[in-house]
Formats: C-alpha cells, sequence, structure tokens
C-alpha cells in the first residue's frame, strides 16, 4: 500500500511538504515515480525544485533506467558483490543483512533533487524514481517530499 498525503504548504513561499509510505516487499526496486509526479501535480507548481528524502539507513533512492529490468537485476549483483552479507562485520545486532544494507545505502543516496520544470519532473526518457530495499525481509519506508518553486 502506498500513500501520498499533502502535510504543509507556506502561503508566501510556495513551499510544498509530503510524506510518500512505500510497503517494500524485501530486496530490490520499488518504482516511486508515479507517486512522486501525482504529488507534484497536487502541488500545482510550474518551475521548481523537488528533494525527495529516505527516512532511513537501511533503504535508499536512485534514479535509474525503468525500461528494461535487467538493469535493477545487475545493479543488485553489483550491490551483492560491493556489500556481501557474509562479510565479518563487526556491528551485526539487527542481524546479519544490516551491515551490508548500511554500506549499501552509503553506496547509493538518501536523497535526490529533481528540476521541475513546466508541471513535470524533468526526468529523460528512461529515468525512473526507485526506492531501493537493502534488508532481507518486507518494511515500511516514509519518503519526504519537498517542493520549492512557483
Amino acid at each position: 500500500m502506498r500513500r501520498v498525503e499533502m502535510i504543509a504548504q507556506g502561503p508566501l513561499t510556495r513551499q510544498v511538504t509530503g510524506r510518500l509510505a512505500v510497503d517494500t516487499k524485501g530486496p530490490g526496486f520499488s518504482e516511486i515515480t508515479a507517486e512522486v509526479a501525482g504529488f507534484v501535480r497536487e502541488a500545482g507548481m510550474r518551475h521548481g525544485l523537488l528533494t525527495v528524502f529516505c527516512r532511513h539507513t537501511s533503504a535508499s533512492l536512485t534514479i535509474q533506467e525503468n525500461a528494461d529490468p535487467d538493469v535493477r537485476t545487475d545493479l543488485m549483483t553489483a550491490l551483492d558483490r560491493l556489500a556481501p552479507r557474509d562479510a565479518p562485520y563487526v556491528h551485526g545486532i539487527e542481524g546479519p543483512d544490516d551491515m551490508p544494507a548500511h554500506i549499501r545505502t552509503l553506496l547509493t543516496d538518501a536523497a535526490l533533487t529533481i528540476p521541475l520544470v513546466d508541471g513535470a519532473l524533468a526526468l529523460g526518457t528512461w529515468q525512473g524514481i526507485y526506492l531501493i530495499e537493502h534488508r532481507d525481509r518486507p518494511h515500511r519506508r516514509e519518503i519526504v517530499l519537498s517542493l520549492v518553486g512557483g
């Protein structure tokens, strides 16, 4: 279940903030482009900057190709090689998938900034916005959206 909730709009500053809840299925990519674009439409702005921020340290955000799912498969394989679950990490209180999740978040990002042009996200033809779940089990992740402009 995903939801977009508008939580504040400044009447003079033209800043709108919202939240997006994303239920993940475990490790992998969840595309959130449509939900983010819906937030932008509801805000009614034509130009500005959108910040998309993930409030977690074991999940992250990226802009990637949204045409061929093999790209996301290969990216998960690369992350598995860069931060394997079976490495001898010191931090392990939350399970063997936790420290690799933190490393994967470090390698990707917690926030994205996307220009808004003529009322639409200025994404390229094949670009989509994704939440990447790095833990082994499903989670509910919160994304904060902040749009500044006019």
